[in-house]
């Protein structure tokens, strides 16, 4: 079992930062894939950026450029680096860890991004 545990979300004008943090604990952190995905009221959960447990990212067209995804193995965290917010980028964020072999998928509690003036 993996617990994951985001903050960092809140109420920020069009154009600024904020930093989300997911905290793992319940079993080895550099095992794990790590994610964020988004989810705005009435639609689908979304992929926002992936990095695997070497290290290689990849992030949704939506975002590039503006949001850096890395994870500290020795600190069990997966960062998101959000700059240059725009208020399509509202939504509750969720931090998400994964792998293959055995399958598992966990899912943290969400945490609310708002933008806007």
């Amino acid at each position: 079992q993996v617990q994951l545990v985001e903050s960092g979300g809140g109420l920020v004008q069009p154009g600024g930062s904020l930093r989300l943090s997911c905290a793992a604990s319940g079993s080895i952190f550099s095992l794990y894939d790590m994610g964020w995905y988004r989810q705005a009221p009435g639609k689908q959960r979304d992929l926002v950026a992936r990095i695997t447990t070497i290290g290689s990212t990849n992030y949704a067209d939506s975002v590039k450029g503006r949001f850096t995804i890395s994870r500290d193995n020795a600190k069990n965290t997966v960062y998101l680096q959000m700059n240059i917010l725009k208020p399509e980028d509202t939504a509750v964020y969720y931090c998400n860890a994964g792998r293959s072999v055995p399958r598992q998928v966990y899912w943290g509690q969400g945490t609310q991004v708002t933008v806007s003036s």
